[in-house]
């Protein structure tokens, strides 16, 4: 064998070889085996439910297993949009996500850049002041704005009458109770929407601010140019979040303190569904009402998805 036979010889023989069909099946298969657990208990706990609620949405049904189930197609949904409390707990529902966005989104974005420089005592009493609400249970977080929102003997009552706004029913009367509710489910969620932006806000690279500031940018102008372009994923996870989300925080609220009144002002329409389901047993309205929020957040959820791709800002 030549020289120059032996050099093209030498590379074919150091070449790996190909796997084996064996080898690839188990490349394949082993990260779906990883993955079957989550599938498994997401397809039960999930996607099979759905399926069943939409199925049940087209029966008439008490919930008892003796009882026959009877087909009436989409009468469950005609019934429904007529009637006034399904749209009274649909425009409560829109309230309750217009109201939840200067406390989920905007007063916690202007407290994680205030305090972004924060050092020291104040820190830390700043930190409690904000996350406290955050680990309080809804239950318990209910049960105190009863007493303190109490119309005889609650603290703000009797704070508000000491400087002459007299008694107000803040969950007994219909003016007031569904402003209320809203603010209660923010209050709560000021801690976690600050936690998230405090987070996103310490993970800006120092380098832009500086030469910002190099180049003369006012405080504003870093913020304005800089800070929130790159908090802009943030801005619009929480704002998701709460169009998808917001009502559906305020249902330990409802029930806890109104039960969806008084004269079905504080209602909406996971209240509503869960009243169809548990209270009158009316297990095909229950999950027509549940395939109605489902199809009308499945279209908002695309829509935000759109715009995250579409205007989110990110650091490369």
């Amino acid at each position: 064998m030549t020289d120059i036979q032996a050099d093209l010889a030498r590379p074919l023989a150091l070449a790996p070889s190909s796997p084996t069909k064996r080898e690839q099946n188990v490349f394949t298969v082993l990260p779906w085996l990883y993955l079957a657990p989550a599938l498994i208990l997401l397809m039960m706990w999930t996607y099979v439910p759905l399926v069943e609620a939409f199925q049940l949405s087209f029966y008439q049904w008490n919930m008892l297993p003796t009882a026959p189930q009877r087909y009436v197609g989409l009468a469950n949904y005609q019934r429904l949009l007529a009637l006034p409390e399904m749209r009274a707990a649909l425009w409560n529902t829109l309230f309750y996500i217009l109201g939840l966005f200067p406390m989920s989104v905007v007063i916690p974005l202007f407290v994680a850049i205030w305090t972004q420089d924060l050092t020291g005592r104040a820190r830390t009493v700043y930190r409690a002041l904000i996350f406290v609400p955050m680990i309080v249970a809804p239950v318990v977080a209910a049960v105190l704005w009863r007493w303190l929102l109490n119309e005889d003997q609650g603290l703000v009552t009797l704070g508000l009458e000491q400087l002459g706004f007299g008694r107000i029913g803040f969950l007994t009367d219909p003016k007031y109770a569904l402003a209320t509710l809203t603010w209660i489910t923010g209050w709560k969620l000021i801690g976690f929407s600050t936690l998230l932006f405090s987070a996103a806000n310490a993970g800006i690279n120092p380098s832009y601010i500086e030469a910002a500031r190099i180049d003369g940018a006012t405080g504003w102008g870093v913020i304005r140019d800089i800070r929130l372009p790159l908090l802009s994923p943030t801005i619009l996870l929480l704002s998701m979040m709460t169009i998808l989300f917001g009502a559906q925080w305020s249902f330990a609220y409802i029930n806890v303190l109104t039960n969806g009144g008084p004269l079905k002002s504080t209602t909406n329409i996971f209240y509503l569904l869960w009243e169809y389901g548990f209270q009158t047993l009316s297990a095909g309205w229950s999950s027509a009402a549940g395939m109605i929020a489902f199809a009308g957040f499945a279209v908002i959820a695309a829509g935000c998805l759109w715009l995250m791709k579409r205007f989110a800002v990110y650091d490369n």
